[in-house]
């Protein structure tokens, strides 16, 4: 059964659904794409006949005419991000597409994604209450960068059984794909939703560190490799690693390799003479 959702007048639209408990919605399709995350609340979606468990911070991406249904086992709330090929627009988007966004995907989403759609959620919200002159392209752009990290989602499949294991292995990732950001131990804790005591414990356990001496580590080598290989000048590449102050910068890599980023750089290009 086809179902019209109306997408007026960007073709991306943004709402909540509620369905109590004992709720069903039988198959039906849509001639749209549509994202489906549960914020609360647990119950099942059937995809072309699929069966899969939909609980909060699961994620469901629809391509046009899948038939989907959804029974409900406690209220379940599901924000429902909806857009139609006008999305293609750009050259960009449509290679995600073709490439990683060509079929339906059930996604089970770890603290850290979760975290960041979330993010990405409440601002296209924001972007859809608040009728501003640039309100059409910042939705596209929210929506193609939520597009993008779906698209990069199932890169990675992990092989790690042990809970904490992989809950360091995803924060490990998390830290190699954020480096850059302003990021502070207490709210990697948050985002696993344990104690910093406790996720320094599991994340040493599997890499002899904590997260933040890792996070400082990979800083450093990344800096190493820009005052290595580049021209770059100091105060950029501090930036662009994730320091906060050209300060914090050279008192870190100084502790780590002995010297400073000026001497480490004009010792290299003496080695490579």
């Amino acid at each position: 059964m086809l179902q019209k959702i109306n997408l007026e007048p960007f073709g991306i639209r943004l709402y909540e659904s509620k369905h109590n408990k004992g709720d069903r919605i039988e198959n039906h399709h849509h001639e749209i794409y549509q994202l489906l995350y549960s914020l609360e609340g647990t119950g099942d979606i059937i995809l072309n006949g699929k069966r899969h468990r939909f609980e909060q911070d699961h994620l469901t991406f629809i391509t046009p005419f899948t038939s989907h249904a959804i029974i409900s086992d406690k209220k379940l709330t599901v924000l429902v991000l909806a857009f139609d090929q006008r999305i293609n627009d750009a050259q960009a988007n449509a290679k995600l597409f073709q490439e990683s966004l060509n079929e339906t995907k059930f996604i089970g989403l770890n603290p850290f994604e979760s975290s960041e759609i979330r993010q990405i959620l409440r601002t296209m919200l924001y972007e859809q209450a608040n009728k501003t002159k640039e309100q059409e392209l910042a939705l596209k752009i929210y929506l193609s960068h939520l597009l993008l990290l779906l698209a990069r989602g199932g890169e990675k499949k992990s092989e790690v059984s042990d809970a904490n294991a992989l809950r360091a292995e995803r924060l490990k990732d998390y830290i190699d794909s954020h480096y850059y950001e302003w990021i502070h131990a207490e709210d990697l804790a948050a985002r696993l939703g344990m104690s910093t005591r406790h996720m320094n414990t599991i994340f040493k356990e599997s890499y002899q560190m904590t997260p933040i001496q890792y996070l400082t580590e990979v800083r450093t080598g990344l800096a190493k490799k820009m005052l290595a290989e580049t021209d770059k000048d100091i105060a950029s590449i501090c930036f662009e690693v994730g320091f906060e102050s050209i300060s914090t910068f050279y008192r870190t890599f100084k502790n780590i390799t002995s010297i400073t980023p000026n001497k480490y750089r004009t010792n290299q290009k003496n080695y490579h003479l």
